[in-house]
């Protein structure tokens, strides 16, 4: 099926463990074997889902960083994940465009969240990719 699909259930799977407080690899093979994937979305979701939780004080950082007069835990747990998600791929993914990282966390989250998710989703990744390449 694709990134897109491979983006989403990301996006799915990492709410779950959200919201269940739970990111043990336990949980990443029940999603997948629950679920059907082809070898390169099944690539993507684990290596994204692991390289997230293992780098999830400094990815939570650059989301701080860009989310002026919030907090990072009043933010829709949804739109935490897609956050979480886009800023993997530009950090961790040079084989992703970080223009095509952008929209399609602005396409999920218009799919699975608020018109004002996808536009504040947008700004908060503007914001990270503009401090990241003035910093560089």
């Amino acid at each position: 099926m694709g990134r897109r699909y491979a983006r989403e259930s990301t996006m799915k799977l990492l709410y779950q463990m959200e919201i269940n407080s739970d990111f043990s690899n336990n949980i990443i093979n029940m999603f997948i074997e629950n679920n059907k994937f082809n070898l390169g979305e099944i690539e993507y979701i684990e290596d994204a889902v692991k390289t997230i939780i293992s780098n999830l004080e400094e990815i939570d950082f650059h989301i701080k960083e860009n989310i002026e007069g919030w907090e990072l835990h009043r933010l829709a747990r949804i739109d935490l994940c897609i956050l979480r998600i886009a800023i993997y791929e530009i950090v961790y993914r040079e084989d992703i465009p970080v223009e095509v990282s952008i929209n399609e966390a602005i396409e999920v989250a218009k799919i699975y969240s608020t018109d004002e998710s996808s536009k504040f989703i947008n700004g908060v990744l503007g914001g990270f990719v503009r401090r990241r390449d003035k910093n560089e």
